[in-house]
């Protein structure tokens, strides 16, 4: 048996702009409800929804038959927990809070085995090797993974060239919220200055060969980045549409 193909990845790889949803209501039955969607990506968020390694598990299972790609952010870009996502068949890492390079390899590191990096050996008996019928993982897995750091400080944007140039980082994520509050204006999203470190961060990202990506929930912002070349950009958050059609449904009938 071979190792599940990483469609995003290869989609990153071939320069295409890849469309997604964020999913914060750690819920598989959520998940399995827009995997159908017809978004290219899902976000499983475990750094600010209140998931953990078995509600990850249980919505990429959810997600599996679907003909999307499950991206999954753990709270932080710890060895041990990149290894425990891995052997549960992630594919797809965005860590967040990357703010130099040095931090950037080592987050890759966690995802190679010895000698090219520092991940466990031990995962014979897990679901990425479909419990040892995936013909030469320790080989091979490496290419199926896809590496997501996200820069969202100044001191990231500072050394984002450096970031970028990693080996084994496939792209760059800008995280509008933490940058901004960085950058002296909490809040602001759209703030010029935000506006024209991002642009310029999606420019250089581009530059080093790498996919940009961000999250907007407004249309006009997202289509504004997709313009400044961002390849793969989530344009809303499962919650949100949730919330926004519950308010609007209730405020007609209730006016």
């Amino acid at each position: 048996m071979k190792q599940p193909h990483n469609a995003f990845k290869a989609g990153l790889a071939r320069g295409e702009k890849q469309i997604g949803l964020w999913l914060s209501l750690a819920d598989a039955y959520v998940a399995e409800m827009v995997a159908a969607a017809g978004f290219d990506w899902l976000l499983i968020d475990a750094e600010h929804g209140p998931n953990d390694l078995r509600s990850v598990l249980a919505q990429l299972q959810a997600i599996a038959p679907y003909p999307v790609s499950p991206i999954v952010r753990p709270v932080t870009g710890d060895t041990a927990l990149i290894k425990q996502y891995l052997d549960a068949g992630v594919q797809s890492l965005l860590v967040p809070m990357v703010h130099s390079a040095a931090q950037a390899a080592a987050v890759v590191a966690a995802t190679r085995y010895a000698p090219r990096g520092t991940r466990g050996v031990g995962g014979a008996m897990s679901r990425v090797t479909r419990w040892s019928r995936v013909d030469d993982y320790v080989a091979h897995a490496h290419d199926e993974i896809c590496v997501l750091v996200q820069a969202e400080s100044k001191e990231a944007m500072a050394d984002l060239a450096a970031i970028a140039a990693v080996d084994g980082v496939d792209g760059v994520f800008f995280g509008p919220a933490d940058l901004s509050a960085s950058m002296g204006h909490l809040g602001e999203f759209d703030h010029p200055e935000v506006l024209a470190a991002i642009d310029a961060g999606i420019a250089t990202v581009l530059a080093a060969g790498k996919a940009p990506g961000i999250i907007s929930t407004d249309p006009k912002v997202s289509e504004r980045y997709l313009q400044r070349g961002a390849r793969f950009v989530a344009v809303g958050v499962e919650a949100d549409l949730l919330i926004n059609a519950a308010v609007a449904l209730a405020a007609r009938f209730k006016r």
